[in-house]
């Protein structure tokens, strides 16, 4: 199968498919976006895009900062 350049560009999200991702209101990434403290995202025009990446990226960083629970390791 040959390697199209499209294939290795990251796929970019609007807010809505950001949200539906990471299972969490528009509103929540709006305000993450207005803290800087959510994915990393940017304009194009007067969209907010997020690219897949950095989603992934994002989601793999806020997994290896949660504590152990009260119960400990099972």
């Amino acid at each position: 199968m040959p390697d199209h350049p499209a294939s290795r560009e990251p796929e970019l999200l609007t807010i809505t498919e950001a949200a539906e991702l990471l299972r969490a209101p528009v509103a929540t990434l709006r305000y993450w976006r207005h803290l800087g403290t959510g994915p990393r995202s940017f304009r194009l025009g007067r969209r907010v895009l997020y690219r897949h990446d950095d989603l992934r990226s994002w989601i793999d960083a806020q997994h290896g900062q949660v504590a152990p629970g009260p119960r400990g390791r099972q």
